[in-house]
């Protein structure tokens, strides 16, 4: 039993299993029109994946890594052949936000330039690896809070929102206190069984064994930093060509975040 802590400091009892379907209908009934769509993304991807579908890192690997292991599109044009069945992080929370896009756009698909589409390939057009920083994708995908990055310094499509206000649908890149970030789609604020605050999420991880929803106590994270689709129409006139470098970014800090959270102060 999952115990859901919401902002209107209501609480919600739900049984949901790490694979489930229901992420729009049990996570999306407060959130924006826009984070519901990519709940909804977020269940199209896990129903090609019903038990995981593996998770495999390894850039020097042959056959090499594939952040989703089916082929992504965008408007019907693909973004991605994967090389691999298994997934990763970045590329999950990515494909939700690509998902998303398509049940927010697709009747706009026509105004896409082609050199957007181009930011937006997973891969490049020979099917070799799109490099960290390169592009939509590769600053998603790049070490630190990529969905920043991606969303609101490369593409103007999202901006950053402070943990006290985060939505289900909301992105969230995660810094660990032992061992390499993490890229999710956050879906609530839990509590564990010794009532630690902790947070509720989908993405690809090696504990879910590929796609599934997971819950880790804040207690476990150095920071968080939380962005949201709020400009999904900047797809249209983003500027593709732009550059970028990477750039210090102050997470939150998780331990400040639970104790607020604990003790209902902006909740």
């Amino acid at each position: 039993m999952i115990h859901f802590l919401l902002p209107a400091m209501s609480y919600v009892w739900v049984h949901l299993p790490t694979y489930n379907l229901q992420h729009r209908q049990v996570f999306g009934w407060e959130a924006t029109p826009y984070n519901q769509a990519v709940l909804a993304a977020v269940d199209e991807m896990q129903a090609t994946a019903p038990e995981g579908g593996g998770y495999f890192i390894g850039v020097k690997a042959d056959p090499p890594e594939s952040p989703i292991g089916v082929p992504i599109a965008l408007f019907g044009k693909p973004l991605l052949a994967p090389p691999r069945t298994s997934s990763y992080c970045s590329g999950a929370s990515y494909s939700a936000f690509i998902g998303g896009l398509n049940t927010l756009l697709r009747s706009r698909s026509s105004e896409l330039s082609a050199d957007r589409f181009e930011a937006v390939r997973m891969q490049e057009p020979d099917g070799g690896r799109r490099e960290d920083m390169v592009k939509l994708w590769g600053w998603w995908n790049a070490d630190g809070p990529g969905s920043l990055y991606a969303l609101a310094l490369y593409s103007g499509m999202g901006e950053r929102v402070s943990p006290f206000l985060a939505e289900p649908g909301d992105f969230c890149n995660i810094s660990w206190l032992h061992g390499p970030g993490h890229s999710v789609v956050f879906l609530g604020w839990d509590t564990t069984p010794g009532g630690e605050i902790a947070m509720r999420f989908w993405s690809s991880q090696k504990g879910s064994n590929g796609m599934g929803d997971q819950t880790r106590p804040l207690s476990s994270m150095a920071g968080i930093v939380f962005t949201r689709l709020t400009r999904p129409e900047a797809l249209f006139t983003f500027n593709p060509a732009k550059k970028m470098d990477r750039m210090p970014i102050d997470y939150d800090s998780a331990k400040i975040v639970a104790e607020r959270l604990q003790s209902g102060i902006d909740l």
